[in-house]
């Protein structure tokens, strides 16, 4: 199978240029490396009525293109299931009733890592399971064998995280994000991950996920956020920052492009300029303070 890159966005709203900017990113180091590009939505449960449609305009409209079609995470239900099944007849899963409320209040563990799930439902009794079973439907959470687990970045390097008994399908038996997305990657020959540095705490997790599935982690690369003048991430109540905004401001979507790449030290122009001068040592490492056109 050909090796790949992609973008994944959710097609809740309109992309910023946050999102714009990492897609960028992920373009570049899958061309760079003679990869294809895939574009992938994770639409399971944060669809919008024609964000999607727009999501793919803007993408054009900053010179992103991709090889073949838009694949969407509702489209392969199947795929997830089937991965829930190995992990089963593995005995690598439990059925778990806690709600959020109640996992939020429950004491930790023993020695567990901050954040981690529990354990309340892991060794639930028959009668126990029966009980919790006649009153709320279960998700299915992993049992996992490890409290933690390392990944190499190649912004980052080695980073090592929190693996707990995270959820695979939730209660309402939609597939959960970590799941999806091993299985995605898989199924579709991405062996490069581009994606934002607030995602790379959950990495381990999906890493180890992957390992007890037989699928190679990918090359992983966890880019810096852009963020507002106080310094968090940036959002939509921060102002023009979509290129639709941008654009009724008068700046169009070929001058937030060059404003991009000159925030990664890239010439200005189409990205296929930008690609003959890109080299990932000497991306920067910090966060980039958008402070509009």
């Amino acid at each position: 199978m050909t090796s790949a890159g992609r973008f994944a966005p959710s097609p809740s709203g309109e992309l910023h240029v946050g999102n714009l900017r990492t897609a960028i990113l992920a373009w570049l180091f899958a061309r760079s490396t003679g990869r294809k590009f895939l574009l992938r939505m994770e639409d399971l449960d944060r669809a919008r009525s024609g964000a999607e449609a727009g999501q793919l305009r803007d993408l054009q409209a900053a010179g992103v293109t991709w090889d073949g079609g838009v694949v969407r995470q509702t489209a392969r239900g199947p795929l997830y299931a089937g991965a829930i099944s190995r992990l089963e007849a593995a005995g690598l899963t439990y059925e778990c009733f806690c709600t959020r409320r109640e996992i939020q209040e429950a004491p930790s563990a023993p020695h567990a890592p901050q954040g981690a799930y529990p354990g309340t439902c892991r060794n639930l009794d028959p009668a126990e399971l029966e009980f919790k079973r006649s009153a709320r439907p279960a998700a299915i959470r992993l049992r996992a064998e490890a409290a933690e687990y390392t990944v190499r970045d190649l912004l980052h390097g080695e980073f090592t995280g929190v693996v707990d008994d995270f959820v695979l399908r939730r209660n309402d038996g939609v597939t959960a994000y970590n799941l999806a997305v091993v299985v995605d990657d898989a199924e579709q020959g991405i062996d490069q991950v581009v994606r934002g540095d607030d995602l790379l705490p959950s990495t381990p997790r999906q890493a180890y996920l992957a390992s007890l599935l037989s699928i190679p982690s990918p090359e992983y690369a966890h880019v810096p956020l852009v963020v507002n003048n106080d310094g968090a991430r940036l959002a939509k109540r921060d102002g023009a920052v979509t290129l639709a905004d941008l654009a009724a401001e008068g700046f169009p979507p070929d001058e937030v492009r060059d404003r991009l790449l000159e925030s990664l030290g890239l010439p200005a122009g189409p990205l296929g300029n930008a690609l003959a001068a890109f080299d990932p040592d000497a991306l920067p490492r910090e966060p980039w303070v958008w402070s509009g056109p």
